[in-house]
């Protein structure tokens, strides 16, 4: 299943109104939750937040892949938010993130789970993609700018 597959803007948060990296992740396991894509809010957010206590997802870039394993769910979600001013999420090379791919998979998907990290990666490594998903105005524009629209 390719990231792509995921996107709709009832997935997508802008500006995320988190402040801190606690709230990142709670932020954004709501937003599978109101976009009824998950039941158990707190299984959820107890998975991405384990995976995050062995390291920080924060990668470079401005960008940040919180993710977790969790039989709460059992096919692939995605969740993603944008704080275009950052926020210190421990990155790698110590800069504010300003985009969120969350991720959730079930235990025994690892392939969806992994397409989607590589998905992600790809994207990340195009800047003019991300300055545009940074300067987007709305959930729909970035939906469309993921896809390709």
């Amino acid at each position: 299943m390719a990231l792509i597959d995921l996107v709709t803007p009832e997935v997508i948060k802008i500006p995320l109104v988190s402040k801190d990296k606690p709230d990142v992740l709670r932020e954004l396991v709501q937003v599978l939750k109101d976009a009824g894509l998950i039941e158990d809010y707190d299984a959820v957010l107890q998975a991405v937040q384990d995976r995050e206590d062995k390291q920080s997802t924060g990668l470079e870039q401005g960008i940040a892949v919180p993710h977790g394993k969790t039989s709460a769910v059992s096919t692939l979600r995605f969740a993603l938010g944008i704080a275009p001013e950052g926020i210190d999420f421990n990155s790698l090379d110590g800069q504010p993130t300003k985009l969120f791919f969350l991720l959730v998979a079930a235990p025994n998907q690892s392939g969806p789970h992994v397409e989607a990290l590589a998905d992600v990666a790809k994207l990340a490594r195009s800047t003019a993609v991300c300055r545009a998903l940074i300067n987007a105005e709305s959930a729909e524009e970035v939906a469309d700018l993921l896809k390709g629209d």
